[in-house]
């Protein structure tokens, strides 16, 4: 279990007693500026800013303790909470790492995995993830043809597993967040005009591209914008190739009989399911820090304005 006031104190500089009295003062009802001009003696002179910070810091905490508790009821009357994954999840800092980790185990609409599933091809899915093949895919595929269940034919028995594979893929927690740093690192973004000879005030954006890690707030702002209104087509560039590369060496061994067939599951896994994924959680993330900036210049902005003098050269009482 998180100490919350601990670790609000820790990422603000300020002292735990701080922490706690200040939320005791929230949960009372008092509100961020009240508390900011009344109740110094109690915060211990904690100003507008820090209080603000406290205060989102807290709800985000407490809201990620609530989807943790979800989470671990979730996966325990599924029958398949560890003592470890207990501990992975209770230790979790963030709701994108929970999520991760809750993955695998969220219930699922009905799926392309879920229905080879439903026609009994997980076993032959788990065994070539074990990397227990030692024969060829089509004569171990052989097995599980079934009439009843509509698995007709060897391709047929391979495609259901291909497609079980690729789904358990996007659901590795350590794979979705190697896949997540890495596209952070070395992806653009990039935007096309849906129609150059269109005049707008996003024009500057019709040929956009830019390393992700260094796009400005305003950037980030304008090319959501455009896109909402139906100007710009916005998306990630990456180097496909060297992410496909280290998920094969992640998932597969040498292993001559599953190679060619694993290629072709982690390459439909990752761009039908992961780098989608992917791509909206990168794309979230800057917009919620650019509108975060965005505050923080628009309340620059407004102090320099409100504090400016009134009248040229008149002395101002108020």
């Amino acid at each position: 279990m998180l100490d919350i006031n601990a670790l609000i104190a820790q990422q603000l500089n300020i002292k735990v007693d701080q922490v706690k009295a200040t939320v005791e003062l929230i949960d009372q009802g008092n509100t961020i500026p009240f508390i900011s001009r009344y109740r110094k003696e109690v915060t211990g002179s904690l100003n507008d800013e820090v209080l603000r910070n406290l205060d989102e810091k807290l709800a985000y905490y407490r809201n990620l303790q609530e989807r943790k508790e979800t989470v671990l009821s979730t996966i325990e009357q599924q029958g398949q909470l560890t003592d470890e994954l207990k501990a992975q999840i209770e230790n979790c800092l963030t709701l994108v790492e929970l999520e991760d980790l809750y993955r695998p185990y969220k219930p699922k609409r009905k799926t392309r995995g879920s229905v080879g599933i439903e026609k009994g091809l997980l076993p032959l899915a788990q065994m070539i993830l074990d990397n227990q093949v030692n024969q060829s895919l089509e004569v171990l595929a052989k097995d599980y043809l079934n009439e009843e269940k509509e698995v007709t034919t060897i391709e047929k028995a391979l495609a259901y597993t291909s497609d079980i594979l690729a789904e358990k893929l996007n659901d590795d927690p350590k794979i979705h967040q190697w896949v997540r740093d890495y596209t952070f690192k070395h992806c653009k973004v990039t935007s096309l005009a849906k129609d150059e000879k269109t005049d707008s005030v996003y024009s500057n954006y019709y040929n956009f591209s830019k390393p992700a890690q260094y796009v400005e707030g305003y950037q980030v702002l304008a090319l959501d914008r455009g896109e909402e209104q139906g100007f710009l087509t916005v998306k990630l560039e990456i180097d496909e190739e060297a992410i496909l590369q280290h998920i094969f060496k992640m998932f597969v061994k040498d292993n001559s009989y599953i190679h060619d067939f694993m290629i072709n599951c982690i390459n439909d896994g990752y761009k039908r399911l992961l780098a989608p994924s992917i791509e909206r959680d990168i794309r979230s993330e800057l917009t919620e820090k650019a509108q975060d900036n965005a505050i923080v210049v628009f309340k620059a902005n407004l102090k320099q304005l409100l504090m400016a003098q009134p009248l040229a050269n008149q002395t101002v009482l108020g």
